[in-house]
């Protein structure tokens, strides 16, 4: 985990930080029960991302993002958003925009996803383009089924 987080120290920063916009603050318990991991591994895993500098522990306000770790927090929501707003457009349902985001977000080079928010952003000011490629979409389905 030197120079950036692993995936999953991702998933727990992004976490957090939804957490703290949500609520103002993230406790232990509260990250254990939406990662659907245990208390222990959300400790031990805060006390490594507390160590590399992206979070602290201050009592009566629980875990707070250092800039680094806001920083990281930010990015990943952002990848998250235009990989959203892309599978949007093509009306995918939520549950499989979910999953495939998940299983792709943390592969993505930043290349790819400035690339799919370039593409999401042409398709929403091009809505003609957009019925053009999901009519060629539906014609391709009909011909292969």
């Amino acid at each position: 985990m030197s120079s950036s987080p692993s995936q999953s120290a991702e998933d727990y920063l992004e976490r957090i930080h939804e957490l703290i916009e949500e609520k103002g603050y993230a406790r232990v318990v509260d990250i254990a029960s939406s990662l659907k991991v245990k208390q222990a591994s959300v400790t031990s895993m805060v006390q490594k991302l507390g160590e590399l500098g992206y979070l602290k522990y201050e009592k009566y306000r629980g875990l707070i993002l250092t800039d680094k770790g806001r920083e990281v927090a930010c990015k990943i929501q952002n990848r998250h958003e235009t990989l959203s707003r892309f599978f949007s457009l093509f009306g995918l349902d939520a549950e499989t925009q979910k999953q495939d985001i998940e299983g792709i977000e943390h592969h993505l080079s930043p290349e790819t996803v400035e690339m799919l928010a370039d593409l999401a952003q042409f398709f929403e000011d091009d809505p003609q383009m957009l019925r053009m490629f999901r009519q060629f979409r539906s014609a391709a389905k009909r011909k292969a089924g």
